[in-house]
Formats: structure tokens, C-alpha cells, sequence
């Protein structure tokens, strides 16, 4: 009855009844507990249990319990040398009652971090997903790193171990944000925490920039390299997400490289998620192979035919090739879990240093004081000879006493009171020392002991620069190789409709309506991917957009069908209809935009038995010239006809266009096809992603027609014509020049010889033709590199140079077009200069495109002959002896006078203010 009624209204509480049972002749009472107590206290425990000590780690030090009590335990065995990881598991045990295997774990976990513990053996690799040997064959020890930051017993709070026998920390007073280095991962009831792991020097920086009152945005930089997207991070707080990819290499036309793998991925489980992608024909690749030894090499070889480029987009968007993670910064305050931004977590262990900081000088402060208290009074005891007073003492109490009494003129030059320990410490000093006591090294001693003290309390008043020299000092000493290893980068969206590979075939029967995958009987349409989406135009003037299937009814009587894009605007549609009503046939040009999938548009006039005549897609927005034939009933004089599509403008799918005739049609037959109407297609290159688009993003590259290619020049003394398919890939890093390629274009480069050890000049153009392969224009032997490149067509050098070992560093300014002729692209130059070069400017890329603009014509007026100063005429004569100075690409100078030595000086002038 009682348990009904908690049933009933929802109340969960322990309730005790008691039960008989019968035990021989004895009657025994037992209590029992309702389920739904247990249930409701035990699980709570249970929940709290594991959110504080098993998942979520403290802000105070940044480690989940298990870490901590590995730690502790390394800290007690620490002698300097290695410890058998089988032997620390052993030792943590006293404190972690969850058993070795657990421990195990998280000790490799901590070792692979290379962070707090040294390692020693086959400690797995988390790029491959190789577990680590037993923890027999494998040893470690504290880093030099953990030994300085993590541990001080002055200043670390302790409590029983689970078992009561030894002590163990509450936390450890970890002076340094462990935390956001490290990373961390846990599960717990009805919450979980993910912490990305932050850069070593950047966490430092930042923590003094905290200190410096100034802002700070921390980012994520993950061990094994790679990239991320971080444009969504939302400093690691809830809602946030970043995106990470492998880096991919692409070396030819038949293999791509991938040279690391995204955090949380191994090379096993990205090869096995390429391996699948290409088996839902998603992808298409030849093989691939691991190659991973040192560094990650992963090799995916292409079948021939397959674009390099298409499949890198498509290991990105189909395989984990690129991971999406959801940071999640929650972490344990005062025995609760909180949200944080990964910028306030740096900021509170910034300022927990800082306080840590404190106590330890207020700690050292206090053993300096006891230091100079108790050697001032040995000083005051011994030179005084107080210890005579007690010769004739008979007992302890005395002894005390006449100790006490001698040290009465004194006490008010010490700077706490006497106790009966200080005196009682006075009498163990043992007659050598006494004997032997030198003042002057006394004093010396408790001169230094002041300066010590002095300097403890200047940087208690200056805690903060006091901070930020701690926080400078670990970065000096422990950040050396240490750098980012993940590339910050954004990334583009890649679509997966637009990467999937046409792994399908699309056959269709005009007559009955149907189309689809699955109709290999009938006509063959086109290639087409199982995401793509399918237009159908049929006679009688109607269209509609459905996705790709096996077998799907679209209407009786197609005409025309095709794999459809949205977003193609260069797609133009050019048809003649005849009207049902009043048979005029009628003549438009069209794109389709805007569609609803499955919806059925009428492209007449919605008359009844109107149809089409002719009607042709053109993906380039050609315009065609068609040859139309009357009806022979048609009581028209001319029976056939020419009609341009060009003298139409292009509309929307809902346009009637113009007339054509009013005779009935018997046939229309294409006779030419015409140029492009809307033009080539205007492309940006994005230099933040490094990729084409037509959106407008980023530098304006130019108008783009069928045959036109783009030129890329690397860092590495190589140029290549791409395509400009919006599929490509640019690595950024590696361009120094990237425009549209242009035949007249004349490409300047400085670039330094390696086995001559000298600089070279050279000016060619491009002269190979052949589309997607690498020439090189530097020499090819060790140590060559190019050193600046520019295509503009006065390109300016600044170079720095000394004309001796001794001498001042020069800077001058070369016109590189005066200075060598253009030569063919295999051409080793002329030399640079003969002293010691140290560096090498040119005019940045965006001063190519000033040229683009239009040039204001130059209006000259007529001017009276001016006379001439006699300095100005001996510039002439000067100028005059100087021989070869080709200056066909200055600015032509006015004629100011009929004195053709003077119109020489002044070009002459003109030359010497350019360099």
C-alpha cells in the first residue's frame, strides 16, 4: 500500500520495512531498502563520483585524478634516472584504486604528449594508432619541464589516500596553463569536456599579454600537424566548431601525397576511410599505400583520366581526410563544473600562477627571516661571549635563564622576539664551532641573507613583473623547438554534389517518360553521380528538375535531358516553339536559376498543343545561327530561312520571346554555332584559401575564355600554365607570382647560383605551351633558390649590399629592365653585382595589376626654348661619355629644347634619380 502511493505521486525516498523470516524455530527481522532510494541516492553519488574524479579535470592544475596520482607517484620514485613504467603503475596503485590497466593508459596518454614525462622505449605513435609495448619493456621519468612547474610540497594542499595510509595532493600547484597544452577528453554522467590542445610559446605569450592587461585569442595546435579552420571556434565554448584537414600533396597528375593526418585520426583509420569512400564509388583511385615511417606518407595513386585536384576536394568531403570537432571547455571550480572560453580558463591559471608565485616568496621570505634571526643571534651569542653565563648554572632552567638575560641589550637590533627554541638551539652550538667562529664571514653571510631578503620583498611589491619574468624564463628555457605545428588557415566549402564523381550512367525513354539509372536498355543520356540532380525537357514546351534514381516517370515525349546545376550561369538554353493558340512560333534564349525540385514549368505561352521545334543546351552561353524550313501549305514567298540567336537577349524561363514566323515550321536544323554571348567568365583568386571563383573574392585575375590559362611561378624557381577550373588548388606558401598568362608578358627574376655562390639577373618570357607542368628557370644545382621575381613591366630591385668586409651596408635601386635584355627562359643571366648581396626586393604582385588600368592620354603643350645653366650643360657633356644606358622604357622626357645634349642630360638626370 505504502508503495503504491510513492508510485502514485512520483516520489522517490528510503523507506525501511521490516520483513520476518522464519530461521528454524527463530524469527528474524531483517531491514529492507526500497529500489527507488537506492536508485535515487546511489546514482546521484555515482554521477558525482564521476564528473569530480574520473572525467572532468580541476582548473587548479589542469589533470583528472589518475594523471595527478601518476604524477605524485614519479615524484616519490624520482632519483634521475628511468623507473619501469610497470614500477610506477605499481607505486600509483597505493593511491588510484581502479587498477593497473587503467593507469597504464593514462600514463601512455601523458607520454605521448611529451610534455611532463621523458620516455624511453615503444611509447605507440599517435599518427598510426600503434599501441604502446607492455609497461614491463617500456620506462620514464619526470621532464626537467614537470620537475620546475608542477611540484613544491611548501605550497601544495594534501589529503588521505583512499585506504588512509598515505597522503596524497588535493591538487598540484602547477605554475603553468597545463591544461590548455595538453588537451583533454572525458566522458562524464550528463556532461563531457573537450579542450583542444594549444601551443607551447603561444600559451606563455598569451599568459603574458594577460599580465600586460592586454586581449588575447588563443588558438588550437594539435602534435601532428595539419590544418584548421578555427573561424567558428568560439574561443572552445559550447556551439563552437573547427575544422580540420591532412595536408595533401598533389605531385603529378596520377598521385596525391598525404603528409599528416587531423587530430584524433590515424593513418589506419584514413586509409581505411579512403578504402571505403572508393568502394560507394564516391572517390576513384588506383591504390594506396602507407608509407608512414618518420613522417606521415600517405600514397593515393590515381587510375589515368582522373583529376588530381577533383579528388583532392573529394577526400576532403568524403573520408576523414577533413574531421569536424566540437570544442567543449568544461572544467571543475570549487567542486562544480563550469563553461569557460579557453581564453578566461588562461586567464584564471595565469592569475593562479601568480598567486602560487606569492606564496612561494612569502614561504622564502619567511626561511630568510629565520635564517638572518637565528645567525644574528650566534653572532650576538658567541662575539659577545654570552655562552660564559652559563658556566656556573646548575641547571637547565638556569641554563635558559642566564641566556635569556645576556641577550636583553640585544634583542632590540633583531627583528622578531627571542623564544625559548631560539635559546635552546643557542645551547647545541658545540665548542669548535665556537672556537673556530669567524665575524667577518658571519657578517658576510648575513649581508647576503639581507640582499636575498630585499630583493624577496621587491618582487612581492612587484608581483606582476615578477610574473611576467617567470612566465619570459620558461619560455627561454623550455620553448625551444616548440613551435606551431598546425597551419591556421580557412578553409573553402566544399560541396559534396559538386566533388562526387560521375559513377552513374543516365539512360532514358523518350517516348514513354521514363528516366533513370536503371533503364540500360534504352538511350544513353550522360555520366552523372547518384547526388546529382537530373532537367528534363519534353516536347510539348514543359521542364522539370528531379533527383537521379533508378527508374522515375517524368513525362511522355523528351526531348532533351542532362545533368543540372544551380549555379551555372553561363548555361543558356536557345528554343523555338510554336503557340498552340494561334500557331506563331516563337524564338528564346533562357537560363534556369531558380527551381523547386520536382515542380514542372511551362516554357510556352501555356497554350494548348503547342510544342517545340528546336531547342540545344550551350555551357558556354554560345549563340548558334539555325536554318529554318516552312511548311510546304505555308503560303509564305521565301519557304526557308536563316535565324541568328545572337540578335536575342537572354531572359528567364518565363520570357515568350520573340517571333520568329507566323507560318507553320516543318523543320529547324542548327548551321553554325556563335561565339560566347555572355562573354568569358571573370575569375578572383582568393589568396586566404588558394582557390578560383567567380563570386568575386579576393584579386581580380581577368575575363577568361576557353583557351586562356593562368600562370603560377613558385618559390622554388618554377613556373607552370594551369587551367582555370575552379577545382584547382593553389598552395599559397609555395606562389610567388599568380595572374592571368599573357604570350607578351616578360618575367624578371633575381636568383642566387649555389655552386657559384653568385646573384643573376634574367628576363624572359614564357615560351612552353604545355598546360599543367612545371619548367624550371633557375639552375638546378645545390643550394640554387630563387630569390625575387616580378612580371611587371618596369620591374625596380632593391638589393642591399657591402662593397667590403668592413664596409657600411648600401642599398641601391636597379631598373631590371635596363639592365638586361629579354633572353630565352633557359638563359643563365647576367651577374647581379660582384660585392657581398644580402638582400633582395621587388614591387609586390598587386602593382602588376596597376598596368590593367586605363591610361589617361598625355597632352603636351609647345614651350619657348629655355637657356640652360652652365651646371646643367656640364651634366650634358657628362652624360654624353657614358656609354650603352638603354632608356626606351623611361618616361619620355619633354623636349623642353632643341639642344640635343641637354634633352640627353636630362634623361641622363632622370636615369640617376631612379637608382
Amino acid at each position: 500500500m505504502h508503495n503504491d502511493e510513492l508510485n502514485n505521486e512520483g516520489i522517490e525516498r528510503e523507506e525501511e520495512l521490516e520483513v520476518a523470516f522464519t530461521d528454524g524455530d527463530e524469527e528474524v527481522i531483517h531491514n529492507v531498502t526500497p529500489v527507488s532510494g537506492l536508485y535515487e541516492n546511489w546514482f546521484l553519488d555515482y554521477a558525482s563520483y564521476v564528473i569530480l574524479e574520473r572525467a572532468v579535470p580541476a582548473i587548479e592544475d589542469g589533470l583528472k585524478p589518475v594523471q595527478r596520482r601518476i604524477l605524485h607517484a614519479m615524484k616519490e620514485m624520482d632519483d634521475g634516472r628511468f623507473n619501469k613504467v610497470a614500477n610506477v603503475i605499481g607505486q600509483t596503485m597505493q593511491y588510484h584504486p581502479h587498477g593497473d590497466a587503467s593507469i597504464g593508459d593514462a600514463m601512455v596518454n601523458l607520454g605521448q604528449k611529451d610534455l611532463l614525462i621523458e620516455t624511453q622505449g615503444n611509447w605507440g605513435d599517435v599518427r598510426t594508432g600503434d599501441s604502446a609495448a607492455a609497461p614491463r619493456y617500456i620506462e620514464a621519468r619526470l621532464s626537467k619541464f614537470a620537475l620546475d612547474v608542477v611540484f613544491n610540497p611548501q605550497t601544495t594542499l594534501w589529503q588521505l589516500s583512499y585506504d588512509g595510509r598515505k597522503n596524497e595532493p588535493v591538487t598540484l600547484p602547477v605554475k603553468f596553463p597545463l591544461l590548455l597544452a595538453q588537451g583533454v577528453e572525458g566522458i562524464a554522467v550528463g556532461l563531457s569536456t573537450k579542450i583542444m590542445p594549444h601551443n607551447f610559446k603561444e600559451l606563455i605569450k598569451g599568459s603574458i599579454d594577460v599580465l600586460k592587461g592586454r586581449k588575447t585569442t588563443l588558438l588550437p595546435d594539435f602534435p601532428n600537424g595539419g590544418m584548421v579552420d578555427v573561424t567558428n571556434y568560439n574561443s572552445g565554448m559550447r556551439g563552437g566548431r573547427i575544422r580540420v584537414r591532412a595536408t595533401i600533396e598533389k605531385v603529378d597528375k596520377t598521385m596525391l601525397i598525404i603528409r599528416d593526418v587531423p587530430y584524433g585520426i590515424t593513418t589506419t583509420g584514413l586509409m581505411e576511410s579512403i578504402v571505403k569512400a572508393s568502394e560507394n564509388n564516391k572517390i576513384k583511385i588506383k591504390k594506396v599505400v602507407d608509407n608512414t615511417a618518420a613522417d606521415v606518407e600517405i600514397q593515393v595513386q590515381l587510375p589515368p583520366g582522373v583529376s588530381p585536384d577533383l579528388t583532392m576536394d573529394a577526400l576532403y568531403a568524403f573520408t576523414d581526410c577533413e574531421v569536424s570537432i566540437s570544442p567543449n571547455t568544461c572544467v571543475i571550480i570549487d567542486d562544480k563544473p563550469h563553461f569557460l572560453s579557453v581564453d578566461e580558463l588562461l586567464r584564471i591559471s595565469t592569475f593562479k600562477t601568480v598567486d602560487l608565485l606569492k606564496r612561494e616568496l612569502e614561504i622564502r621570505k619567511g626561511e630568510l627571516e629565520d635564517k638572518w634571526h637565528y645567525s644574528s643571534l650566534e653572532k650576538i651569542f658567541i662575539e659577545n661571549r654570552i655562552y660564559r653565563d652559563i658556566e656556573e648554572c646548575e641547571t637547565w632552567e638556569a641554563v635558559l635563564e642566564a641566556i635569556d638575560k645576556g641577550l636583553d641589550p640585544f634583542k632590540k637590533l633583531l627583528r622578531r622576539e627571542v623564544t625559548q627554541d631560539d635559546i635552546i638551539r643557542l645551547t647545541e652550538i658545540k665548542i669548535k664551532r665556537i672556537s673556530k667562529y669567524d665575524s667577518f664571514k658571519a657578517d658576510e653571510y648575513i649581508k647576503k641573507l639581507e640582499e636575498e631578503m630585499a630583493e624577496v620583498d621587491d618582487n612581492l611589491a612587484n608581483l606582476i613583473r615578477y610574473a611576467i619574468a617567470y612566465f619570459e624564463g620558461l619560455l627561454k628555457k623550455y620553448g625551444q623547438g616548440r613551435d606551431r605545428k598546425t597551419q591556421v588557415k580557412t578553409f573553402d566549402v566544399i560541396t559534396a554534389q559538386k566533388v562526387a564523381i560521375a559513377n552513374q550512367k543516365l539512360y532514358m525513354n523518350a517516348k514513354d517518360g521514363f528516366i533513370g539509372t536503371g533503364l540500360r536498355k534504352d538511350e544513353f543520356v550522360c555520366d552523372c553521380s547518384d547526388m546529382d540532380d537530373i532537367i528534363v525537357f519534353r516536347k510539348d514546351g514543359k521542364f522539370t528538375v528531379t533527383k537521379v534514381a533508378e527508374k522515375t516517370f517524368v513525362g511522355k515525349d523528351i526531348i532533351m535531358a542532362g545533368v543540372y546545376n544551380k549555379n551555372d550561369e553561363h548555361m543558356v538554353y536557345n528554343m523555338i516553339y510554336v503557340d498552340g493558340k494561334t500557331g506563331v512560333s516563337f524564338a528564346k534564349r533562357f537560363s534556369v536559376k531558380s527551381i523547386t525540385r520536382d515542380k514542372e514549368y511551362d516554357l510556352t505561352k501555356g497554350n494548348k498543343n503547342s510544342k517545340v521545334h528546336y531547342l540545344t543546351a550551350n555551357p558556354n552561353s554560345e549563340s548558334e545561327v539555325v536554318n529554318i524550313t516552312l511548311a510546304p501549305q505555308a503560303s509564305a514567298r521565301i519557304k526557308q530561312f536563316d535565324y541568328d540567336f545572337a540578335e536575342l537577349m537572354i531572359k528567364g524561363k518565363g520570357s515568350n520571346g520573340n517571333i520568329v514566323t507566323k507560318y507553320p515550321v516543318k523543320k529547324v536544323v542548327q548551321k553554325s554555332l556563335g561565339e560566347s554571348t555572355l562573354g568569358g567568365r571573370e575569375i578572383f583568386y582568393d589568396e586566404v584559401i588558394g582557390r578560383l571563383n567567380t563570386e568575386g573574392r579576393g584579386r581580380y585575375l581577368g575575363s577568361f575564355n576557353t583557351d586562356d590559362t593562368i600562370l603560377v611561378i613558385y618559390e622554388d624557381g618554377t613556373y607552370e600554365q594551369t587551367t582555370f577550373d575552379l577545382a584547382n588548388h593553389y598552395t599559397v606558401e609555395k606562389i610567388k607570382v599568380l595572374q592571368k598568362f599573357d604570350p607578351e608578358l616578360v618575367v624578371s627574376a633575381i636568383y642566387y647560383e649555389g655552386e657559384n655562390k653568385t646573384y643573376y639577373v634574367k628576363r624572359f618570357k614564357i615560351e612552353t605551351s604545355t598546360v599543367g607542368k612545371k619548367f624550371s628557370f633557375i639552375p638546378e644545382t645545390k643550394n640554387s633558390r630563387l630569390e625575387a621575381v616580378s612580371t611587371h613591366s618596369l620591374p625596380m630591385a632593391t638589393i642591399s649590399f657591402k662593397r667590403s668586409l668592413r664596409g657600411e651596408k648600401e642599398t641601391e635601386k636597379l631598373l631590371l629592365s635596363e639592365f638586361i635584355d629579354v633572353k630565352g627562359w633557359k638563359a643563365m643571366g647576367n651577374k647581379l653585382s660582384y660585392f657581398k648581396i644580402f638582400d633582395v626586393k621587388v614591387p609586390k604582385q598587386e602593382e602588376v595589376e596597376q598596368e590593367e588600368k586605363p591610361k589617361t592620354k598625355k597632352v603636351t603643350t609647345k614651350r619657348e626654348p629655355v637657356t640652360l645653366p652652365s651646371e646643367l650643360k656640364e651634366l650634358a657633356e657628362e652624360a654624353a661619355k657614358v656609354s650603352g644606358a638603354q632608356l626606351d622604357a623611361l618616361e619620355t622626357v619633354e623636349e623642353l629644347t632643341e639642344d640635343g645634349s641637354a634633352r640627353e642630360a636630362l634623361k641622363k638626370k632622370k636615369q640617376l634619380d631612379l637608382f
